[in-house]
């Protein structure tokens, strides 16, 4: 992301509906996954602003890891330097199962190669350690908006789960989030695509995301977000994707 994209994110996200109920959805599924201790360690790749990890922290041993400039700076003022990891080449500077927990949220669709990250939370991660990822969801979804964030890709709910191959990991669950908006979502992504002028236009000023709703409107979009998160009926589809894995 550019320097634009973090300081929105830093502005917005301690009580966006989104952003906040993802951080809770996400903290809640490895708290009925695998309750953190004390002891155990987490690592929180592409971690950003570092907000999530620094909620984690209360929990269990953090560290963060980032490669842009902007998130390390952000990173920089919630953790101390020994907690904040750079890649070295493409391999994260810790030893072999080394920890408990290994988040990215948002992290994978930014790789060229997602199949390799995957590996590595592999061989990080202690037998019965847990990963747990969330993604944008649906290509149909696809828009200039996943350009200016510098995407790879979406997923669909077969090629995320794909990724974490049965004789390595266990998938715990996996779903698409944030249902309710898919179909609002679809058609403000149609109109940028068939009235780019009009969303150029529109794009001058604060986006939508950029704000945060009324509070009463706020925790109402949050509470249905993070509620129907936690179904396990299998949703047909998502703006985004939810997947939580044990390694065996």
């Amino acid at each position: 992301m550019n320097s634009t994209e973090y300081a929105n994110l830093e502005r917005i996200e301690e009580h966006h509906w989104y952003y906040a109920g993802k951080r809770e959805l996400v903290r809640g599924w490895i708290q009925k996954a695998r309750p953190p201790h004390k002891a155990d360690r987490l690592l929180d790749c592409g971690a950003g602003t570092g907000r999530f990890a620094a909620e984690m922290a209360g929990l269990c041993d953090v560290w963060v890891l980032d490669d842009h400039e902007d998130a390390l700076n952000l990173l920089r003022k919630r953790f101390k330097a020994d907690r904040i990891l750079n890649l070295a080449g493409d391999r994260v500077p810790l030893p072999d199962a080394s920890l408990e927990f290994v988040t990215a949220l948002d992290v994978l669709e930014h790789t060229p190669d997602d199949s390799a990250v995957v590996r590595g939370f592999a061989r990080l991660l202690v037998p019965g350690g847990l990963a747990v990822v969330t993604v944008p969801a649906g290509m149909a979804l696809w828009s200039d908006w996943d350009v200016s964030l510098h995407h790879y890709r979406r997923y669909d709910r077969a090629g995320l789960r794909a990724l974490f191959p049965p004789a390595e990991w266990e998938v715990v669950f996996v779903n698409y989030t944030n249902v309710l908006a898919y179909p609002a979502v679809w058609v403000l992504r149609r109109w940028r695509k068939w009235f780019p002028a009009k969303a150029s236009e529109a794009a001058m000023s604060e986006r939508a995301e950029d704000k945060v709703p009324a509070a009463w409107v706020n925790r109402i979009l949050r509470r249905v977000f993070v509620g129907m998160a936690f179904w396990r009926v299998p949703m047909p589809f998502g703006v985004s994707l939810i997947l939580v894995a044990r390694r065996r």
